[in-house]
């Protein structure tokens, strides 16, 4: 759940790990979810499985949501068998697949009752968009910050105070929500944009006939308690 307190200075840009922006290409921005940690898990798992001794290998794609300085997590899944042998281009887009059908469910998740009692997370308008950059930042590494015109501290805040809280706009969409600078008089409304090339280059993965890919759950459900591993109940 983003709050007014998690705006950041441009400064901080650079080397924050958490936080918000706001960006003029891509609309806000959170920085846990664009930091890629989810991507570079599921790559790793990828990795390992392509030195193993079977021809096909899991990949676990999760999300989760944590409680009491993050001693009990909930969240969703998928897991998927992935044959070895594919190229460094078809494994991206099955991450890509993997990502953005686990973040809808996850959003789902957080948006129903009771957890939509506590929080306005669900499919708040940062968090699909940034998942998405997140990915991007790992897959195809640049300086995407450079290309996003984050705005200053002090745009942002006017962006919010304007607003309000940005849990109250939804988008259920990998495609950027702006939020038009105000202006005396104006009557800016949100309303949504389209992704920079550079955030469309790889179709997620969509050829399940081939062989390729196995599902072996595309809804799994879990939970995390403490350090132990992840139990699944779904």
């Amino acid at each position: 759940m983003s709050k007014r307190g998690d705006i950041i200075e441009l400064s901080k840009l650079p080397v924050a790990k958490f936080g918000l922006v706001y960006s003029e290409v891509l609309g806000w921005i959170d920085l846990g979810h664009a930091g890629g940690e989810d991507i570079r898990r599921t790559l790793a798992q990828m990795e390992a499985g392509e030195k193993g001794a079977s021809d096909y290998y899991e990949v676990i794609y999760s999300q989760s949501m944590y409680k009491f300085r993050h001693a009990v997590g909930i969240g969703r899944h998928i897991r998927w068998s992935v044959r070895k042998g594919l190229s460094q281009q078809v494994k991206h887009s099955i991450v890509l697949a993997m990502m953005m059908r686990t973040g809808t469910q996850f959003e789902s998740l957080q948006a129903s009752l009771p957890f939509s009692w506590t929080t306005d997370s669900g499919y708040s308008a940062e968090d699909l968009v940034s998942d998405l950059l997140g990915f991007y930042r790992v897959v195809r590494p640049m300086n995407y910050f450079a290309q996003l015109r984050i705005v200053s501290k002090e745009d942002a805040l006017k962006r919010w105070d304007h607003y309000g809280p940005i849990g109250n706009y939804k988008n259920k969409m990998f495609r950027p929500l702006l939020f038009p600078a105000p202006t005396a008089g104006n009557n800016a409304k949100p309303y949504f944009g389209s992704l920079p090339a550079f955030m469309t280059s790889i179709t997620p993965y969509n050829s399940f006939s081939g062989g390729a890919v196995k599902v072996i759950t595309n809804n799994g459900a879990h939970m995390n308690i403490g350090n132990a591993p992840m139990r699944e109940y779904k």
